[in-house]
């Protein structure tokens, strides 16, 4: 239940701390009062779009805070907001929303910071707000489908079914895109296989292209360089006087100590040319004048030029990479052949799963139609539709994520064939049947604190008493908000509050709510009977009703 609401500069509100019972609490105030303000205030709790806007003039932000008291069984509540790490405090939740002038918003659980869509999916086992709108919607075959799914109790096999329809689409999307894949292969293989021959026949070797040019320079000048390297041959064939040269310096290093040492640098510098004639004798050797073999080089050098060119690359390496990428492209298609095999059984799987959690659910669909049918035409006939007809229809429907069913809402008011229930019922007969859907729900199912925002609009008279009688029914498993206009309704409630406009000192417009005890009931009631001018007859009325 709400055990409390605070609000602060929200609209027309400067400040608000108010203090809720349990059972049925009416709300009534003159139109424009602000009763939909409060309403909005509220909706921030569960999540709804914030926007700068609904900042009062003059303040910096709007602070809405509400304290729910969580009793019964909340397993899955408790579970989510462990899940976020919110302390769960017995089941006491403080849910707070800040909106800032900038349009951004920050909520709270008991202190802790959430998301503002964990604030919208706790807030639906929290506090159910019945707008007008809400009426409308029960025309929609999607609503209907909700409706009796959870008259049925199939928010489990719901969830399993959107679940496996989720895993069904996945697995069908990514073997589409395999197949699309594979076709796509299947049109390339010949190009693939004859450019990937072409490659692997070339034999390609990383480095190669430079060893080839290096070579091809050499071959290109072999005489230029044979003749200069016999030249240097000849110019460091002097090692016989450079032995003559070491041997006179050591004769002389008896008379000159110095000599010593300049003989044994000789001698080092001798062994060194003497390598040095010995690798340009070598190389010189081994060099050839080959026409042929420069030829071989050559042709080879333009053939990698042209497979670089063809395949707009610059080095082999890089050719290397598209020759690996085609021949990958030709595993490929080994390879997503047996991944296509793996996808068809899985696919398959998921099917059966889904076919069978969709069958289960129209199963207990069907079982459960003229259940919920039964109960709502009680209770519009309850609501004087007394020759009220209402069916529930299961029809069968495309395939998605809750099944091959729709449901379809059937009624006639006068006894005649009923027809799709868009087609036929009026603002106030949706009213009924929205309302006793909801009672019924409220026997049946665990339901959270629920508002009732005018949903006995369209009616009055004995009707409206009735629909009061079954609202107070509700609340006495419940907490029920009723904001209403109709003195019947308004009467029925344990707690009275009335909405209020009023100028502060600085000719403000303000907007407040207070309690209303047991006189002041009696003149709201009376001025909901007769208007702004309260007559004893009123007051004697609004006293009976009371009564």
């Amino acid at each position: 239940m709400l055990r409390s609401l605070h609000v602060e500069n929200y609209v027309l509100i400067d400040s608000l701390d108010i203090q809720f019972p349990e059972g049925l609490v009416i709300i009534t105030g003159q139109t424009g009062a602000g009763k939909s303000i409060l309403l909005g205030a509220l909706s921030l709790l569960t999540g709804a779009k914030a926007d700068a806007g609904i900042i009062a003039s003059g303040a910096d932000n709007c602070v809405v805070e509400g304290e729910f008291v969580v009793e019964g069984d909340k397993a899955s509540l408790q579970a989510a907001l462990e899940q976020a790490e919110v302390e769960w405090n017995d089941g006491e939740l403080l849910i707070r929303r800040v909106v800032h002038a900038s349009g951004r918003s920050r909520s709270f659980i008991n202190d802790s910071p959430v998301s503002v869509q964990l604030l919208s999916e706790l807030s639906q086992q929290l506090i159910d707000i019945h707008s007008q709108h809400q009426s409308l919607a029960l025309t929609k075959s999607s609503f209907q489908l909700a409706l009796l799914d959870h008259f049925a109790g199939n928010d489990a096999l719901r969830a399993v079914c959107s679940t496996q329809w989720a895993a069904l689409q996945g697995v069908s999307r990514e073997l589409s895109e395999l197949r699309e894949r594979l076709a796509r292969l299947a049109a390339e293989k010949e190009y693939n296989q004859a450019q990937w021959e072409q490659l692997d026949k070339a034999r390609l070797r990383a480095g190669e292209l430079e060893e080839l040019e290096e070579e091809q320079k050499q071959l290109a000048n072999a005489e230029q360089i044979k003749e200069n390297l016999s030249l240097v041959e000849q110019a460091l064939d002097c090692t016989d006087r450079l032995r003559e040269a070491r041997k006179l310096l050591e004769k002389t290093s008896a008379f000159i100590p110095a000599a010593a040492e300049l003989a044994s640098r000789l001698d080092s510098s001798r062994l060194e040319i003497e390598d040095i004639a010995a690798e340009v004798s070598s190389r010189n050797a081994s060099l050839s004048i080959s026409g042929e073999r420069l030829e071989q080089v050559e042709d080879r050098i333009s053939l990698l030029y042209q497979l670089m060119r063809k395949h707009n690359v610059r080095t082999v390496e890089e050719l290397v990479a598209v020759r690996d990428r085609y021949a990958e492209a030709l595993f490929d298609s080994s390879a997503l052949e047996l991944r296509e095999d793996e996808l068809v059984k899985a696919q398959a799987a998921a099917r059966k799963a889904y076919d069978d959690t969709a069958a289960a659910l129209h199963k207990v669909r069907v079982e459960a139609a003229p259940k919920l049918a039964a109960e709502i035409q009680s209770g519009l006939r309850f609501l004087e539709l007394d020759r009220a007809v209402f069916r529930v229809e299961v029809q069968q429907s495309a395939y998605g994520a809750l099944g091959a069913d729709n449901a379809l809402f059937l009624f006639s008011s006068t006894g005649s064939s009923p027809v799709e229930l868009s087609k036929c019922a009026s603002g106030g007969e949706l009213s009924r049947i929205m309302l006793c859907l909801k009672e019924m729900m409220a026997r049946y199912v665990g339901m959270p604190t629920m508002i009732f925002d005018e949903i006995d609009t369209g009616v009055s008279g004995s009707v409206a008493d009735k629909m009061g009688r079954m609202i107070c029914t509700m609340g006495e498993h419940m907490q029920v908000f009723a904001i209403t206009h109709l003195p019947q309704v308004a009467a029925k409630g344990c707690a009275h509050y009335v909405v209020s406009k009023s100028e502060d000192p600085s000719g403000r417009v303000v907007s407040s709510i207070r309690l209303l005890d047991s006189e002041a009931r009696v003149q709201e009631i009376a001025r909901l009977l007769s208007g702004e001018l309260i007559t004893p007859a009123a007051l004697a009325n609004a006293r009976e009703l009371l009564g």
